[in-house]
């Protein structure tokens, strides 16, 4: 089985990271962290300029259709630098569910607005994908919705947000609706936003074929893009890292000639490489939806988690004392690498979900 990237897949990753690499030079960073909550319409533009918003939108509904392991590639190269803008809700996760769940009517209307970036979508679906903290969930009574829900993503300059209910079903909410309340969360990561919502019998549009397998399937989407993210986010730590340990100079020599710095960025390499085998193949069992998809999903996010967090010690570790200053400004990948890898679950939650999909898996051979 070949899932390794293809040509047009490489020039793909190559052309995004050319492009966000102008879009978001340091100093745009270092303005992001200072605007919180704002969001970053110039760095969308430039997402808009690249056709990324149409990335996985169907061909039919103005996209380029195509699949997630693009996504994947893309996701990668925001990773890479620390890109502060929407990706999740509305270039993965909103066409995937309105694909997968949504009414031929909300499909013909949504989806070309998002292949062109002039419908941005939020995503509310904390909850149900990594269980409720301080009893915040989303209930329906009526077609309305009521709960609160915590850690939700891209919602500075969305139109709509894409909330799931503690059943597993999928809703579409304006974001100017009456009874929606957003409050800014601060965390440790100040290139991707999160915020509290609270409902207070908002009107929602429902998408009919949601359910728990679908909801299923927009986690696995989810995870495998922050996957993506930390190992993009990684490599440029590690890259960072062996810069340094080769121009820095101690008792005469590059400090990277020391048989311990050596260590700590080969044990990064070592830790770090393995995770893209695992990405690409969950990714591509995603897009071929094979039955072992869900499996190799929560692995692969476990995995990189972890791997990730080595990678971003051990550059910080290389870098000494100015490893965590904004003037080197290495923290924000690191901090950017620590909360993915909590986002809709961390490593111990996954590892254990996927136990049971495993035992679920072989039951059902």
């Amino acid at each position: 089985m070949d899932f390794s990237l293809s040509e047009n897949q490489l020039l793909l990753q190559e052309q995004v990271g050319k492009a966000v690499r102008c879009l978001v030079p340091m100093e745009r960073l270092r303005r992001a962290g200072q605007e919180g909550d704002r969001f970053a319409a110039d760095v969308w533009e430039g997402f808009c300029d690249l056709g990324i918003p149409g990335l996985l939108v169907p061909e039919r509904y103005g996209g380029h259709g195509l699949g997630l392991l693009d996504a994947v590639v893309v996701a990668e190269e925001l990773g890479r630098c620390a890109t502060p803008c929407a990706f999740l809700g509305s270039v993965v996760a909103a066409p995937i569910a309105l694909i997968e769940a949504g009414s031929p009517e909300q499909q013909a209307t949504l989806l070309p607005e998002i292949a062109l970036g002039t419908l941005r979508v939020g995503i509310a679906v904390s909850e149900p994908l990594a269980g409720a903290r301080h009893d915040a969930r989303i209930h329906v009574r009526n077609g309305l919705l009521t709960g609160r829900s915590l850690f939700a993503v891209d919602v500075a300059g969305a139109h709509r947000l894409l909330v799931a209910d503690h059943a597993g079903g999928l809703f579409l909410v304006d974001t100017l609706a009456r009874g929606l309340t957003m409050q800014y969360l601060e965390t440790v990561d100040c290139t991707r936003q999160a915020f509290e919502i609270v409902f207070d019998e908002v009107p929602a549009d429902p998408l009919p074929g949601a359910g728990p397998p679908v909801l299923e399937r927009l986690g696995d989407t989810l995870r495998l893009a922050l996957a993506a993210d930390i190992l993009g986010a990684s490599g440029h730590m590690l890259r960072e890292a062996v810069a340094y340990a080769g121009t820095r100079q101690q008792f005469g020599r590059p400090i990277g000639s020391f048989q311990a710095v050596k260590h700590l960025c080969a044990d990064a390499a070592a830790e770090l490489e393995p995770g893209r085998a695992l990405l690409w193949y969950a990714a591509h069992a995603f897009d071929l939806a094979l039955q072992d998809s869900h499996v190799c999903a929560l692995h692969a996010k476990a995995y990189l988690s972890e791997a990730g967090r080595v990678v971003a010690r051990n550059a910080v570790e290389v870098h000494g004392g100015i490893g965590i200053t904004d003037e080197l400004g290495l923290h924000y990948w690191f901090k950017r690498i620590n909360w993915s890898a909590q986002l809709y679950g961390g490593p111990t939650a996954l590892r254990e979900q996927a136990w049971l999909a495993q035992a679920s898996l072989e039951q059902s051979r």
